[in-house]
């Protein structure tokens, strides 16, 4: 799950092949993103604008059924979108 500057939120949907974007003040679904994995982990913007997305997804535990129809599982994934997501923290030791 990540945000953006617009206060949206945006969450990788495990199992849902989709990653979701909601109006967190208002809690509305704003929009649904599809991705070529079943089992989508997580999502963090990134790029010199912040403005693309990374997307993480899983295959470990997929039965073969779900492998043939999500041949990209296991991937990561980058969109392009037309918003700007807030900073990330950087772990320090």
């Amino acid at each position: 799950m990540t945000s953006d500057t617009a206060g949206r939120l945006w969450i990788a949907m495990w199992g849902g092949a989709q990653l979701t974007a909601w109006d967190a003040a208002k809690g509305q679904l704003i929009e649904r993103i599809p991705i070529p994995a079943k089992n989508v982990t997580s999502c963090v913007f990134g790029g010199p604008q912040r403005n693309q997305l990374y997307i993480t997804s899983a295959r470990k535990g997929l039965e073969s059924a779900d492998l043939a129809a999500y041949p990209a599982a296991g991937g990561l994934f980058r969109l392009e979108t037309n918003v700007e997501g807030l900073p990330t923290f950087q772990f320090q030791d």
